[in-house]
């Protein structure tokens, strides 16, 4: 089976936002094992977006476009895609009403346009949307094709997709894919695929491709089979076999689990708290942690410590230190550590300093110099990293540091 995805949006073309989108697609479908040959981005352009679906048609099994179902005038992906179908537009009591149910008792009236989003293709399957406005819709084309419509805010597309077409794609394929995602942290993607290589090399029936994430790289094992208990069959002595080559590194084994979820899961499970002190990450540690139900029985505070003042007012960390060695040092990342401790009653205490960049290096120290203190029940562990990247990626790399650091420290 292949798939084409298609995104529309003028505003992707002129780079005003980026397109996550085709990155999420791309990898979802690769694991249920549908082929994706072409990618294209059009924008709100109602002549070239009804080529783009022709030429599609031409080509593909499935196309499967996102944005252009809002309620505007520029909004006219499911017209186009109806257009290039034969079909006409009808409008759905269900969509209807929960638009209504939507709007009712905000502040902001529904105008009179909203209801144009209640208006579906005649041969469709309407994916009712629980986080926005704009239902997605799998219409039945030509030739036994279908043209899948989802919303272009990533909010709203990845619950859609991953409850709603999901299970629709699954349908269409012969036989299962079952896979695994073998998740490992503190190894870096070379030599992750080092050590895989003769795997790679021999791979039939399950297959094995690696693919590196933000601090982390996924292992994605695979196999095709009659029904998912084959499918496992297959699966889990590949599995088995790189926790033998990665025996403290894989975190988990399961698709939808993050790192900060196993460390908060852990964290409970031993039955100790948590406190974070950042300077050059700005509470983006916190925030990882925090996105985790059930955190709040685990995190106790979270400092975000940017200036020496600070430091020394909420962390308790000397002056002389700060005066000999400086912010960006292992000194300090172990007194923000212990000193996030003592202050917040926690076990585990979390201390990033460091230089995001642009600017503010000296002769010794360079943008993307990190250091990363953790200290659990007294005993501190500080490594010291050198990042590249701009600012952003760098701030996100450490964030990602920390927590293996963490996770590495209380297992």
């Amino acid at each position: 089976m292949v798939a084409e995805i298609i995104c529309v949006g003028t505003e992707i073309l002129l780079g005003n936002i980026v397109n996550t989108n085709a990155a999420y697609l791309s990898e979802r479908l690769a694991g249920l094992g549908v082929s994706v040959f072409f990618e294209t981005t059009v924008g709100d352009n109602p002549e070239r977006l009804q080529e783009t679906i022709e030429l599609g048609l031409e080509r593909s099994d499935i196309l499967i476009l996102s944005g252009g179902l809002g309620p505007t005038k520029d909004d006219l992906t499911k017209e186009i895609a109806a257009k290039a179908c034969g079909q006409e537009l009808v409008e759905d009591k269900k969509a209807k009403q929960k638009l209504l149910d939507y709007f009712a008792g905000r502040e902001h009236k529904m105008t009179e346009n909203n209801l144009k989003q209640a208006m579906v293709p005649e041969d469709c399957t309407v994916l009712y949307n629980e986080n926005g406005t704009a239902p997605g819709m799998v219409i039945n084309a030509q030739q036994n094709k279908k043209i899948i419509l989802l919303p272009g805010p990533p909010s709203e597309l990845i619950p859609m997709f991953h409850r709603q077409v999901e299970p629709i794609l699954q349908s269409y394929q012969r036989g299962v894919l079952y896979s695994k995602v073998v998740k490992i942290d503190s190894v870096g993607e070379s030599l992750v695929e080092t050590k895989v290589l003769d795997l790679i090399d021999e791979q039939s029936n399950p297959t094995v491709a690696p693919y590196a994430k933000l601090g982390e790289v996924h292992l994605r094992v695979t196999a095709k089979a009659d029904t998912k208990e084959n499918g496992q069959e297959l699966v889990m002595p590949m599995v088995d076999e790189l926790k033998k080559r990665f025996p403290t590194e894989i975190f988990t084994i399961e698709e939808d689990v993050t790192l900060e979820q196993v460390i908060v899961e852990e964290l409970v499970k031993k039955h100790y708290s948590i406190a974070t002190a950042e300077s050059c990450t700005g509470g983006l540690l916190a925030g990882r942690i925090i996105n985790v139900a059930g955190a709040s029985d685990v995190l106790n505070e979270g400092y975000i410590t940017y200036s020496n003042e600070a430091k020394m007012k909420n962390l308790g960390v000397k002056e002389e230190t700060l005066a000999a060695v400086g912010a960006v040092s292992r000194e300090v990342a172990k007194e923000m550590a212990e000193g996030v401790c003592k202050v917040a009653h926690s076990n585990v205490g979390v201390g990033i300093t460091g230089l995001a960049g642009p600017g503010g290096e000296t002769k010794d120290k360079k943008p993307g110099l990190v250091y990363i203190g953790v200290c659990v029940n007294g005993d501190t562990t500080v490594n010291k990293y050198q990042l590249r990247g701009n600012r952003k990626k760098i701030r996100e790399v450490a964030v990602s540091r920390a927590l293996t650091m963490i996770r590495q420290k209380i297992m």
